[in-house]
């Protein structure tokens, strides 16, 4: 195997100079570089990657806690996001909350060890905001709010609910049933907020549907993970809910919705329309094309990427002076962490009048 000796030899140049080449520090000439970079592709030597981050106190892997990959939001969001990861040069370590007994906090272990560069938590969670913020180590949110010190990224759920509602009140909808997660995680913090930003979106088409006087009705379809549970709420809402002329819910309730309303031979969207919401691949293959809320998967990878990488940018500087350490700390007290804001888009499709 080639190393970094037989670089040094070919190239005529010291281990040490061909060390500052690949790990691009300290002052290096254009004619060195050149001699050591050229050794390099005659050998085919390929520097190790690992070896590199560790020079520079770093793993190049960052932690993804999501619920589930079974589900087709997560699995079109973690892989857009491990693209855009990999683009700058970092590792994806998934972990499916659902599937692995403890996996949150093993991997909040593996980041306070330094064994992962960043976090980025896009599960649901009970902990309160001391928690992570006592971490002290770059941690990104995705729908989640974990605390103000916390970067967080959220679509934008609010546009989101009045863009559905607008729909069903273009439609002439009279009786809406929405599908959606347990109600409990409305307000995890109390009156004040929720550390799940995505049901802001029913919250505003329900605001928007009672301002509208159509009736409606909500049911609980389980957690984000329970695909069964999912389907048996859809047959729930048609045996209990006969006189619905809209339905409304995640990409893959809204193709369970559709699957139902074929087999009891009901006409959408003449007599039901169907509205999904997250504009995965799901909403394409429903029978009919589902008119859909789409969620911005690159733009919302390209921000969660973009705070990884400044956050851990950020925790590499060089340590501070005593009295720079008791100012960052006075102001750390009270910084509230950026929070991304990514635009939703509605495409009206043929479930919708």
């Amino acid at each position: 195997m080639v190393g970094m000796r037989d670089v040094a030899k070919r190239a005529g140049v010291s281990a040490s100079s061909v060390s500052l080449v690949i790990n691009g520090t300290g002052y290096v000439s254009q004619d060195m570089r050149a001699k050591v970079e050229q050794a390099m592709r005659e050998l085919n030597y390929v520097p190790n990657e690992l070896a590199r981050h560790f020079y520079h106190g770093r793993t190049g892997i960052v932690g993804v806690i999501v619920p589930t990959i079974r589900h087709p939001f997560f699995a079109t969001l973690t892989s857009q996001l491990q693209r855009e990861l990999s683009a700058r040069g970092l590792r994806t370590m998934l972990c499916s909350t659902v599937d692995a007994a403890n996996g949150e906090a093993q991997y909040v272990d593996m980041l306070r060890q330094r064994s992962l560069d960043a976090l980025v938590v896009a599960a649901h969670t009970t902990h309160d905001a001391d928690y992570w913020s006592s971490i002290d180590r770059p941690i990104v949110a995705f729908d989640r709010n974990l605390g103000a010190r916390i970067a967080q990224v959220d679509s934008d759920h609010r546009h989101g609910g009045a863009l559905v509602a607008d729909v069903l009140t273009d439609g002439g909808a009279h009786d809406v049933v929405i599908i959606g997660g347990p109600r409990r995680q409305f307000t995890d913090l109390g009156d004040t907020g929720t550390t799940f930003p995505t049901v802001r979106y029913v919250q505003t088409l329900e605001e928007r549907l009672d301002d509208a006087d159509i009736a409606h009705t909500y049911i609980e379809s389980g957690e984000v993970f329970d695909i069964d549970g999912m389907r048996s709420a859809v047959r729930e809402a048609f045996d209990a809910h006969p006189q619905m002329d809209a339905f409304v819910g995640a990409d893959l309730a809204a193709a369970f919705a559709m699957q139902e309303a074929t087999l009891r031979g009901i006409a959408v969207p003449e007599d039901l329309q169907i509205v999904a919401y997250d504009g995965t691949t799901v909403a394409d293959c429903a029978g009919l094309p589902l008119t859909a809320v789409r969620q911005d998967f690159e733009a919302i990878a390209q921000a969660i990427a973009d705070d990884v990488e400044q956050q851990i940018d950020d925790a590499a500087q060089p340590p501070q002076t005593e009295s720079t350490q008791t100012e960052s700390t006075q102001t750390e007290s009270t910084q509230t962490a950026r929070m991304t804001i990514v635009p939703v888009t509605l495409e009206r499709r043929s479930t919708t009048r």
